[in-house]
């Protein structure tokens, strides 16, 4: 019979993996208390950090249907559950485990697809979301705006090309009237 204090601990966090846009596992052995609370902070709000016991996790994790962070879970363990911004967390563990070697990025999941350490890096190499959201619509104004200049440039072009016929026919001695043998045709 299980111990009602693990089964609530099981549930909450399977209500994490479920809730969290991603899951990132770490190692932390050698960190200290200050550390860790400076890498919770580097995480920014939208990330949870949390110590777990390896059984439960794994048990939470079935339960939510994640069954890809089971070898994941050996050694002294943490899970950073993000809500928000997946990349921002990335940067902070990548960042702090810069400055601390003693924390190892081991890996996690995204929106359900397994990433290993190194696909966490490389989305810590990315743009935050918000970052990324400027740039199209910077670039979506300009082309706005280089279609704009397009379209403005279209009868302007026409009317100095008509003015062009206009000029060229006079010069060959006509004033702009069809000659007779045009006319019957």
């Amino acid at each position: 019979m299980a111990r009602p204090d693990k089964v609530a601990a099981v549930e909450e966090m399977t209500d994490k993996f479920r809730n969290s846009n991603a899951a990132l596992v770490t190692a932390y052995t050698g960190l200290t208390v200050a550390q860790l609370k400076e890498l919770r902070r580097s995480l920014g709000e939208n990330a949870q950090y949390r110590v777990v016991k390896n059984t439960l996790t794994k048990i939470a994790a079935n339960e939510a249907g994640i069954s890809t962070l089971d070898d994941l879970f050996a050694g002294s363990s943490a899970v950073a559950f993000v809500t928000g911004d997946p990349v921002e967390a990335a940067k902070g563990l990548r960042d702090f485990a810069k400055e601390n070697p003693a924390l190892v990025i081991k890996g996690g999941v995204l929106d359900g697809k397994a990433l290993s350490a190194d696909e966490i890096k490389k989305l810590a190499d990315l743009e935050s979301r918000e970052v990324l959201l400027a740039k199209l619509a910077g670039a979506m104004k300009g082309k706005q705006s280089q279609a704009a200049a397009l379209f403005q440039a279209l009868p302007s072009k026409f009317v100095r090309t008509a003015e062009a016929l206009r000029v060229k026919k006079e010069e060959q001695g006509g004033a702009g009237e069809p000659a007779p043998a045009e006319a019957a045709e």
